[in-house]
C-alpha cells in the first residue's frame, strides 16, 4: 500500500515534492497580499462550505478522469497488489494532490478576504475531504450496486439541502463526517479496476486531416471528452447571466469587457497540449496550417461568437437594443481570441504537466483574455 501511494505521489508531486514547494510559497504570497490589502467580503459560512466542496469535487473528478493518470494505473496493474490497499493508496494520492495543490489555493484566497474563524476552517477542511472521497466513489460507481450509488448520493443531497436551508456549522459537520465515513466503507469494497477507464484513443483520427476533415477530429475529440462540452455550456450560461452585472455600467465600456471574459474557454484552448501524441503527429503532416490550424481557429471563433451572441441577446433583453458596430466588435473579439489561443497552442504548447488539472489551471489561459481586456480599455478610451 505504501509503495503504491509513493508511486502516485511521486508522479503527481514530483521526485522531491516539487509541486508543493512551488505551490505553497505562491499561496502564501497570495494570502498575505490579499489580507494586507484590506479587502474584505462578507460570505455566509454555508456559501464558503459549498464553494470549497464543489471546487474540490470538480478537481478530483478531472484528476480521476485524466488520461495520464489512467496510463500510470495500467503500469501498476502489471504488479501484484492487494485490492483494498491499492484503492486507498490511489484515492489518497489523488485526493492529497487535489487538496494540497488546488484546494489550498482557493482556501488561501477565501480566508484572506473573508472574515472567517477557526470553526469555519475546521468545517471547510473536512468538507473538502468528504467531497474528494464521495467523488471517488461516484467515479467508480459503475461497478457498485445501484442501492450503494443511491446511498452515496444522499450525502451531497443532504449537504445541498443544508445549504438551501442556510444551516450552520453544527449541521454541516455531521454531514461531512458521515459522508467521509460512508465513502471510506464503500471504497474498501471497490474493485481497483473500477477506476481505470483506459486510454481513449482518438489520435488515429489525425490522419483524416490529410483529407481536410479536421472538423471530424475536433467533433470526435469533444464527444470523447464530454466535460469539455459541459464547460462550454457553463460558459454560455455565464454569458446569459453576465449582463445582470453590467446594468448600471455604460454599454460602450461593459460590452467589450464581456467579450474579453467570454474568450476564457480553457478546455477548448488546450486541445493540443493535453494530447501530445496527436500534436506530434500533426506537426509531421504537410500543410498543417491549412489542414488543421485554420479549421481549429475557425472552430474556436464559432464557439466564441456563440458565447458573445448569447451575451448580447441577454443584454438586449435586459438593457435595450445595440447597434451594428457592437455586433462587429463581438465578431472581432471572437476572432482575436480564437487566433491568439491557436497561436499559443501551436507555438507555445504546455509541457511537463502531471494531470489535466495542471492544464486547466495553467496561468497561460489568462494571456489572451488579459490582452483583450487591454484592447477593450483602449476602445473605451477612444
Amino acid at each position: 500500500m505504501t509503495q503504491i501511494f509513493k508511486a502516485y505521489a511521486k508522479k503527481l508531486f514530483g521526485a522531491d515534492c516539487g509541486a508543493l514547494k512551488r505551490a505553497f510559497p505562491v499561496y502564501a504570497v497570495i494570502f498575505f497580499g490579499l489580507y494586507l490589502s484590506g479587502l474584505r467580503l462578507t460570505v455566509a459560512p454555508f456559501v464558503l462550505y459549498l464553494t470549497v466542496a464543489a471546487f474540490s469535487a470538480g478537481v478530483q473528478w478531472r484528476t480521476l478522469a485524466s488520461e495520464g493518470t489512467g496510463a500510470h494505473m495500467q503500469q501498476l496493474f502489471m504488479l501484484p497488489f492487494e485490492n483494498r490497499g491499492f484503492v486507498f493508496s490511489y484515492v489518497g494520492a489523488l485526493g492529497a494532490y487535489t487538496l494540497l495543490t488546488k484546494t489550498a489555493g482557493l482556501l488561501a484566497v477565501l480566508f484572506a478576504v473573508c472574515p472567517c474563524g477557526v470553526t469555519e476552517l475546521l468545517t471547510a477542511l473536512p468538507g473538502s475531504v468528504c467531497a474528494v472521497t464521495l467523488t471517488s466513489c461516484l467515479y467508480a460507481g459503475k461497478h457498485m450496486h445501484p442501492i450503494q450509488r443511491m446511498l452515496c448520493l444522499l450525502w451531497p443531497a443532504a449537504f445541498l439541502a443544508a445549504v438551501l436551508l442556510r444551516q450552520g456549522t453544527p449541521v454541516f459537520l455531521p454531514i461531512v463526517l458521515g459522508g467521509s465515513l460512508h465513502a471510506a466503507i464503500l471504497l474498501s469494497g471497490t474493485d481497483a479496476y473500477a477506476f481505470y477507464r483506459g486510454n481513449r484513443a482518438h489520435s488515429r483520427s489525425v490522419k483524416s486531416g490529410r483529407h481536410a476533415l479536421a472538423w471530424r477530429y475536433l467533433a470526435r475529440y469533444l464527444l470523447t471528452h464530454k466535460n469539455y462540452l459541459l464547460n462550454t455550456l457553463a460558459l454560455w450560461g455565464v454569458a446569459c447571466v453576465l449582463p445582470v452585472f453590467f446594468k448600471q455600467t455604460n454599454s460602450s465600456f461593459a460590452l467589450p469587457i464581456g467579450f474579453a471574459i467570454l474568450t476564457l474557454n480553457t478546455p477548448l484552448g488546450i486541445l493540443l497540449s493535453c494530447d501530445p501524441a496527436s500534436e506530434q503527429a500533426l506537426r509531421f503532416l504537410p500543410r498543417q496550417g491549412r489542414l488543421f490550424v485554420i479549421p481549429y481557429c475557425l472552430f474556436l471563433f464559432l464557439c466564441n461568437l456563440a458565447a458573445d451572441a448569447l451575451f448580447l441577446c441577454s443584454y438586449v433583453l435586459q438593457s435595450g437594443s445595440v447597434g451594428a458596430p457592437v455586433w462587429l466588435t463581438a465578431a472581432l473579439f471572437a476572432f482575436l481570441g480564437a487566433l491568439g489561443t491557436v497561436l499559443l497552442e501551436w507555438f507555445f504548447p504546455l509541457r511537463g504537466w502531471k494531470t489535466e488539472n495542471d492544464l486547466w489551471h495553467h496561468p497561460r489561459k489568462y494571456i489572451v483574455p488579459a490582452a483583450l481586456l487591454l484592447l477593450a480599455g483602449l476602445l473605451t478610451a477612444v
